[in-house]
C-alpha cells in the first residue's frame, strides 16, 4: 500500500504559517522582555516619584494608575504596530465612571492589559502571584490593586474601592478560561457588585485565533495574525436583585451574568473591523 497520500493529508491538516509567522513570534518574545523591563521600570522609578509628588492619597492613587495605563497602551501600541496583533474596542467610552464595576470573561493572557490600557484610573483585582513576581509587585502595591486571593480581604478591599467611586474591573471568573472548557463563574463579582457598585459594565472578550490561553507558552503563536475583539455591552440590571438576602441574591446574580456572557459571546461576530 503506498503511504504517500495519508502523508499529503497530515501536511494538509497542519495549518499553513502566515502573516509573517517568524516576524510575529520574535515580536511577542520582545514584548514579553519589554514588558518585564517596564514592569520594573515604572514600579521602580515612575510611579514613587509619582507618590513622592503632595496631593491627596485618592489624587496620588489615580495618576499612579493613570502613568500605569499609559505605559500599557504604549506596550498595546508595540504589539499591533509590530504587527504581533490586530484589536478593535468598541464602547470604551463608557468605561471609567464613578463606583463602575466593569466585568470581564478571561481567554487570554493580556486581557487585564487591553482593559487597563483603556480605562485610566481603573482598580482592578488580580492574581495574587503578581505581588511574588519581583518585576511587577511594586507596581501592583503602589497603585494599590487588589489580589484575588479568595478570603473576605478581597471582598472587603473591592467594595471599599467602590464605595470611594473607584472604577474597578473583575474578572469573575478568577483565572483564564481553559480552551474548549465552559466557562466558570464565582460569586465574588456578583457580591461585591451587590454590595457597592454603582453600575456593572460588562465586556465581551474575544480572540481569533487564539493564543495566550491558560494551556499554552508564549512561544505556541497561531499560524495568523490573532485578532482581539473587546465589546462594551449594556449595564446590568441589578434591581431584582436588591431585595433578596445577599448569598441568595450574589448566587442569582452570578448565574444571570453567567447565562448573559454565555449568550452573548455565542453570537456570531462579522469580520475584523
Amino acid at each position: 500500500m503506498n503511504a504517500e497520500p495519508h502523508l499529503a493529508d497530515a501536511t494538509n491538516d497542519r495549518p499553513e504559517r502566515r502573516d509573517w509567522w517568524y516576524w510575529r513570534l520574535f515580536m511577542t518574545g520582545f514584548s514579553f522582555f519589554l514588558f518585564g523591563l517596564g514592569a520594573l521600570v515604572v514600579g521602580t522609578v515612575l510611579l514613587p516619584i509619582v507618590k513622592l509628588i503632595p496631593a491627596e492619597r485618592d489624587v496620588k492613587r489615580r495618576r499612579a494608575r493613570v502613568v500605569m495605563s499609559a505605559a500599557l497602551r504604549l506596550f498595546i501600541g508595540v504589539m499591533h504596530r509590530g504587527r504581533a496583533l490586530t484589536y478593535e474596542f468598541h464602547g470604551q467610552e463608557r468605561l471609567g465612571q464613578p463606583g463602575q464595576m466593569i466585568v470581564a470573561n478571561h481567554p487570554t493572557l493580556i486581557d487585564v492589559v487591553f482593559l487597563l490600557a483603556f480605562v485610566p484610573g481603573a482598580g482592578c483585582v488580580v492574581k495574587q502571584g503578581l505581588w511574588r513576581n519581583p518585576l511587577t509587585r511594586w507596581a501592583v502595591t503602589l497603585v494599590e490593586f487588589i489580589p484575588n486571593d479568595q478570603t473576605a480581604s478581597m471582598i472587603e478591599g473591592a467594595t471599599a474601592a467602590l464605595s470611594e467611586r473607584q472604577t474597578l474591573i473583575f474578572f469573575p471568573e478568577g483565572t483564564r478560561t481553559r480552551p474548549n472548557q465552559p466557562m466558570v463563574f464565582h460569586r465574588g463579582a456578583a457580591n461585591i457588585s451587590l454590595r457597592a457598585a454603582a453600575s456593572v459594565t460588562p465586556v465581551y472578550i474575544r480572540c481569533q485565533p487564539t493564543t495566550l490561553t491558560k494551556a499554552e507558552p508564549w512561544y505556541r503563536i497561531p499560524a495568523r495574525r490573532p485578532h482581539f475583539s473587546l465589546i462594551v455591552g449594556e449595564d446590568l440590571d441589578l434591581s431584582p436583585y436588591r431585595n433578596a438576602p445577599l448569598p441568595l441574591a450574589s448566587r442569582s446574580l452570578n448565574e444571570a451574568m453567567h447565562r448573559h456572557f454565555q449568550q452573548e459571546l455565542a453570537r456570531p461576530r462579522a469580520g475584523r473591523a
